[in-house]
């Protein structure tokens, strides 16, 4: 694992497009929060919907 992970996580984003789709992005993090975070940060739709955000999945190795 590159340094730029140490200490973070992989968690998987799962969220509702308007269509009713099921998307999921992925993003390593400290914690399931600052995955939300990211996702929000990343993705447009999830910043002007934050609640379309189903779950948060920490990954395992």
């Amino acid at each position: 694992m590159s340094s730029i992970h140490q200490g973070r996580t992989p968690y998987t984003v799962r969220h509702r497009n308007a269509s009713g789709e099921k998307l999921e992005s992925c993003f390593y993090a400290s914690d399931a929060f600052e995955a939300r975070l990211l996702a929000m940060e990343f993705n447009a739709y999830i910043r002007q919907h934050p609640n379309s955000i189903d779950s948060i999945l920490q990954s395992l190795h």
